[in-house]
């Protein structure tokens, strides 16, 4: 049997996802399904919060239009009995990755479903905003994309070896989105910083002899030898300085994190906020 032609990308039909909710369960169905096709490219079109049957009609004939494959998710009865029909009377395939399961579900259980679109993230509503808070912190580590610190629950600011990332990451597990932003001597901090509430900025304060203790393990941990600036008592002197002085001028409430636990940092970080809701 001869072999069919490759497809370039694009070439292939689309895969409809409806869903009454945003759709996320089926979208990590069909990637995972389509892993097993590394070299193919599949257009994904994903068609969330659905809740009329006239929504349902238009994905359909998208699909039908496109020669597509419709995958839902659908948990309100009527919405998918209405796409099974549908798709049925007009020639789309359609995969149904709830009903079979739900139905099963129904028989052994001996309980009809909610039917509510959303449940399993509204149940789960603390789980994701947690997995937001880190992801958001983890991409506004050490000053990167200043344009998103308003979003930020709290702003961490600091020198070098400080704790900012460490607390950022205890911060953030705790459901909080944390940005932090390094005190790097002869480079201005970026001027979004002084844009934010400063109820939510906190300036990470080291002595500067302890400061120095830290910076020579890591350097020394990372087989640099002899003095360097890094590690100098009188320039991080300087740099403590320094940082001090930019928390003054942000109005900013400074916390010593000499000899403190991330934990007890932490606390006292959430009971300020917390006051100020």
């Amino acid at each position: 049997m001869p072999k069919k032609k490759a497809r370039g990308p694009g070439a292939f039909p689309p895969v409809y996802i409806v869903s009454g909710g945003t759709g996320t369960s089926g979208e990590a169905i069909v990637n995972t399904v389509l892993a097993q096709f590394p070299d193919l490219v599949v257009p994904m079109v994903t068609v969330g919060n659905v809740r009329d049957v006239e929504e349902i009609v238009s994905v359909v004939e998208q699909a039908r239009t496109a020669g597509g494959t419709i995958v839902h998710t659908l948990v309100d009865g009527r919405l998918r009995e209405a796409l099974t029909s549908l798709a049925a009377s007009r020639g789309v395939a359609e995969v149904d990755l709830m009903g079979p399961l739900m139905g099963r579900l129904t028989s052994v259980l001996c309980r009809e479903p909610l039917g509510m679109p959303g449940l399993y993230r509204k149940l789960r509503a603390e789980y994701f905003t947690r997995i937001e808070a880190i992801e958001y912190t983890l991409e506004h580590d050490d000053g990167q994309h200043p344009h998103g610190w308003p979003q930020a629950d709290v702003m961490l600011v600091g020198l070098s070896r400080s704790g900012k990332t460490p607390l950022s990451v205890y911060l953030s597990v705790q459901g909080l989105k944390v940005a932090n932003c390094p005190v790097v001597p002869g480079i201005p901090v970026p001027d979004e910083l002084f844009d934010l509430d400063r109820n939510r900025v906190f300036g990470l304060i080291v002595d500067a002899d302890r400061l120095v203790k830290i910076r020579s393990e890591r350097i020394a941990r990372i087989g640099i030898s002899g003095r360097t600036p890094y590690s100098d008592p009188s320039a991080v002197e300087e740099e403590v300085g320094i940082a001090r002085k930019l928390f003054r001028k942000g109005g900013f409430h400074v916390i010593n994190m000499t000899d403190r636990t991330v934990e007890a940092i932490a606390s006292e970080i959430v009971r300020r906020i917390s006051r100020i809701g």
